[in-house]
Formats: structure tokens, C-alpha cells, sequence
């Protein structure tokens, strides 16, 4: 009997050159011995490889067996097409991303909102569908962040006439970045049975229950302003007109960042990519590891939800008054949706809307400037989404760098806003067009309305909030 690869492998040889090696090798160097003779001394030598690295007939297979195994997954050459909306206005940095992300062996397909930037591992504004397969860094650091937006039937005159008192409404009932409240609110997500099952959940759970309610830094907000109702039809059931409304950004604080961490370095341990693709690595979902993170991301979701729920309790508390209508929508998720031929798929919006069939949106502007509410139509090619915001039209160095307080505060006045706190990265003019933006977009949503910020709180820069 001759031996072969099989028999190779049984005794513990690995899926590499070393058995073709081995394999000429005996035939060349030991065709006097038997097979149980040949497979006996192969075991010697896959056992004890330094036992043998000087010997005159098998150095150069303890060569091959000691030599590291480069298990990178490669990329595939010819990826599928990708949908751009508003390409004119996207950096190529974001591009670039992108097309890597199309690269990736478990790609189906992907498409770029108009408010793309870059990131890290999937660009802001990017959509990725995947087999069985999610990307801790496709999904984002601030899983779930979301808009929340709630509609009174109060007259939009009292955000001038009653200002100061609506300045200290949002001052009383808001915290930001590492802030939060004193006595903060119960919640039923925390009998969940993931702050138990799932160890790095379990460890952030007291930081979760502290920061519930509040809102993260950055581009979060909570603001008052006047919302127009433009389409007669609308699920809301309201009259066009103007209604005061309150909206608010924010994501799943440091539970979800803390989740995003971990199993971005799980992934990354277990998925190995070129170097330009690392921040890709993905986690299978039939192993313990993705279903572990599914878990954990649709947790931090429903946190992010949570903490929402409860900024628009206080401020209904603080009105007095009993919302018409909520709405709300998330990003930096991962859905399980079928594709156009029945497939399942697991859809990343990093940064990117849900747009499918009739699923209602909300899309900001920037401090200054509109948002809209939308009602997605369901376009395949931008496999059911539409962008999150305006998007970055510079980089928060850069705009510190560029961008004056007293331009700001030009800004502001002219489109009669009021500001509580914010860093100059915030400001206007960092961000893109949302005009050109929407435009980019109008055939993956329609507008019911628009919303005009009027009184803002951020986290931010305390000597950029004082210029007058």
C-alpha cells in the first residue's frame, strides 16, 4: 500500500506543501520501507520536527512543517457592481473603502449613500450585503444610533416667545458625553437575559444602567424645532402645516462601543485579511462568536431606542404636553434581509438609512439647516436605504482648523438658531449641502416634511458656546 495525503493528515500533517514534499520524499529517499514503516517515521518527524531539522533526507520537509502558514484570506479579483448616489460630492478616500468592502468573499452586494466619508473599515454612508457574515466594523462603533423625533400640538411661536424657558428645558433634562444623570431612570431592557449570558455585556451593564437617558459627544444632539408637514398623506394622520417638535441623535453609548471593540479584535483574530481590508474582518453567524455579537448588537440597539425613549419622556414632562406622533429610525445596524431573489442576506448601514417600501426616516441637516422626513420607496440598487445626514464635507481637525467662532455665530444668527454648547467640528459649514444631498437621493425616498432646528444642545467646546 502507498501512502497518500490522507494518511498524512490523519497523523497530524497540515493542509500545506509539506505533504507533497513528504510524499516525494519517501518515494525518492525510503522506497525500501514499507508503509506502516514510511508512516511510523513520518510521525517521528511531524512529533519531534527539531529532531530532525539538520538530517541529510527530511530537512526539507521540517522546512516546509516549520515554516509559518499564511492564512490571509484573499480578496476576490472581479467584485460585483456598486450603486454610487451623489458620487460628485464623496471623497475618494470613501470610494476606496468601498471597493475593498466589495471585495470581501462574503460580499452579495453594496451600494454608497451621497453622504459618504470615510471610516474606518466600511465608509460612513456605506451599505453592505453579506452571506451569513457580519462585520463588527461595517456595523460601527455607535451601534444603533438612531434619529427620535416627537410632534406636539403646540404653537411653534412659543420657541421664540418662551426661549429661556425652553433653554433650560433641554439644560434640565439632558446629559452629554461622559455626563449623566444623578438618579437615573429604570428600564425594562435591563432584565434582558444578555446583561447575564453574554460576558462583555454582563461587565458593562452598571456603566448602562448610569448612562441610560443620556447622549453620546460629537454629532449628538437633542434640539427643539419647527417641523412642516408637506404631504396630505401622511401615517401620521396630520393636517399639513407647522408643528413644534423635538429631535434627537444619539447612539448606545459606551455599552455599544465596548461591544463594537470586542468583537472587532474576536473577529479580527479569527478572520484574517490583507492589510487593507483588516478593519473588514468578519464573524460567521453559524459560530458561537456571531451569534454571541447578534446578540449583543440587537441589545445595544434596543439601549440606544431605550435611551431615547426616555429624553423624549422628559421632554413631553417638561411640555406637559402628549406627543402626536413619534418616529424614529436607526443606522450602524445590521439587518437579515432577503435579497431580490429570496436569498437571505445580512445588510450593514454604517452611517446609511433604512429606505425600504413605505419604512419612514428621518434625515438631518447639521445644526442650522433642515432635515426631512421621509418614506422610502424601496430601491433595490441601494439595497432599501438612503443616507443618515448631509454627511462630513471636512474632517473635525480640519474644521477646527479652518472654521471661526464668529463665522459660526454668523451662521446661527442669520438662520435664527439658538446653540447650547458644541465644538467648532460641529459647525454648519463642516458639513455637506443636505439640498444636494437629498437630491443625490430622490429616487430611494420621498418627502413628507422637513424639520427646522431652533433651539440646540451638544456636547462641546464651553468657550465656543459663550461668543456673542
Amino acid at each position: 500500500m502507498e501512502l497518500t495525503g490522507s494518511n498524512l493528515r490523519e497523523i497530524g500533517f497540515p493542509e500545506t506543501k509539506a505533504i507533497g514534499v513528504a510524499l516525494t520524499i519517501l518515494q525518492r529517499e525510503y522506497a525500501d520501507l514499507n508503509a506502516e514503516e514510511k508512516l511510523a517515521l513520518m510521525k517521528e518527524v511531524i512529533n519531534q520536527p527539531a529532531a530532525f531539522e539538520k538530517h541529510e533526507k527530511l530537512q526539507a520537509l521540517v522546512h516546509e512543517l516549520v515554516k509559518p502558514v499564511d492564512l490571509t484570506i484573499a480578496l476576490i479579483e472581479e467584485p460585483p457592481k456598486y450603486q454610487i448616489y451623489g458620487a460628485e460630492a464623496i471623497e475618494q478616500g470613501a470610494i476606496k473603502q468601498m471597493e475593498t468592502a466589495m471585495k470581501l468573499p462574503v460580499t452579495v452586494a453594496g451600494a454608497l449613500m451621497p453622504d459618504a466619508h470615510q471610516g474606518y473599515g466600511l465608509p460612513i454612508g456605506g451599505v453592505l450585503a453579506t452571506n451569513n457574515a457580519v462585520i463588527p466594523y461595517g456595523v460601527g462603533v455607535d451601534i444603533g444610533c438612531r434619529m427620535c423625533m416627537t410632534l406636539y400640538n403646540l404653537p411653534t411661536t412659543l420657541l421664540e416667545e418662551k426661549k429661556e424657558e425652553f433653554k433650560k428645558m433641554l439644560v434640565n433634562n439632558t446629559m452629554f458625553g461622559r455626563a449623566s444623570f444623578k438618579r437615573p431612570k429604570d428600564h425594562e431592557i435591563f432584565s434582558r437575559s444578555e446583561f447575564s449570558e453574554i460576558k462583555i455585556v454582563r461587565d458593562m451593564k452598571e456603566r448602562a444602567v448610569a448612562q441610560v437617558g443620556s447622549s453620546g459627544g460629537g454629532n449628538h444632539f437633542v434640539e427643539f424645532g419647527v417641523v412642516e408637514i408637506t404631504s396630505p398623506i401622511n401615517e401620521f394622520n396630520l393636517t399639513p402645516g407647522q408643528y413644534l417638535a423635538v429631535l434627537s441623535h444619539s447612539g448606545s453609548r459606551g455599552l455599544g462601543a465596548n461591544i463594537a471593540g470586542y468583537y472587532t479584535k474576536v473577529a479580527m483574530d479569527v478572520c484574517k485579511l490583507p492589510q487593507e481590508a483588516r478593519h473588514l474582518a468578519w464573524l460567521d453567524l453559524n459560530t458561537e462568536a456571531g451569534q454571541e455579537y447578534w446578540l449583543a448588537m440587537n441589545l445595544a440597539g434596543d439601549y440606544a431606542s431605550a435611551c431615547h425613549h426616555q429624553i423624549h419622556e422628559r421632554m413631553a414632562i417638561g411640555l406637559r404636553e402628549t406627543p402626536l406622533a413619534m418616529i424614529e429610525n436607526h443606522h450602524n445596524f445590521a439587518w437579515k434581509e432577503k435579497d431580490e431573489t429570496g436569498n437571505e442576506v445580512i445588510v450593514h448601514r454604517k452611517g446609511a438609512t433604512p429606505a425600504g417600501k413605505g419604512v419612514l426616516g428621518i434625515i438631518p441637516g447639521s445644526m442650522a439647516t433642515p432635515g426631512f422626513i421621509v418614506r422610502g420607496k424601496g430601491l433595490s440598487a441601494s439595497i432599501n436605504s438612503a443616507s443618515h445626514g448631509a454627511g462630513r464635507l471636512m474632517s473635525r481637525t480640519r474644521a477646527k482648523e479652518t472654521i471661526s467662532p464668529v463665522s459660526v455665530h454668523d451662521f446661527l444668527k442669520q438662520a435664527g438658531v439658538e446653540l447650547i454648547g458644541s465644538g467648532l467640528d460641529e459647525a454648519p459649514m463642516a458639513y455637506k449641502d443636505i439640498h444636494q444631498v437629498m437630491e443625490s437621493q430622490k429616487d430611494l425616498v420621498e418627502v413628507l416634511g422637513t424639520f427646522m432646528p431652533k433651539i440646540v444642545r451638544m456636547c462641546g467646546d464651553e468657550k465656543f458656546q459663550e461668543v456673542d
